[in-house]
């Protein structure tokens, strides 16, 4: 009986979560992780075209050397 109580009050959170994102995107809110800096970016790019590789990039700024290959793959397209 407890695991039927458990499973109902699961799937009443997770509509109420998904009601709660809806109306969110209604108003105009960002959901999700927040964007890439615009002067981060800037950098990403300068530094690559001054010669530097991706991982010495990542450590001079402080971000994920996926982060810079997203960047740099965004840039070249």
């Amino acid at each position: 009986m407890m695991g039927v109580f458990a499973e109902f009050e699961r799937a009443m959170i997770v509509e109420r979560v998904r009601a709660g994102m809806k109306r969110a995107r209604a108003q105009g809110k960002h959901l999700g992780r927040p964007a890439l800096a615009n002067p981060t970016r800037a950098a990403i790019i300068e530094q690559s075209k001054a010669g530097a590789r991706g991982r010495a990039i990542a450590r001079k700024l402080d971000i994920s050397e996926a982060t810079v290959r997203r960047v740099l793959a965004a840039h070249a397209a």
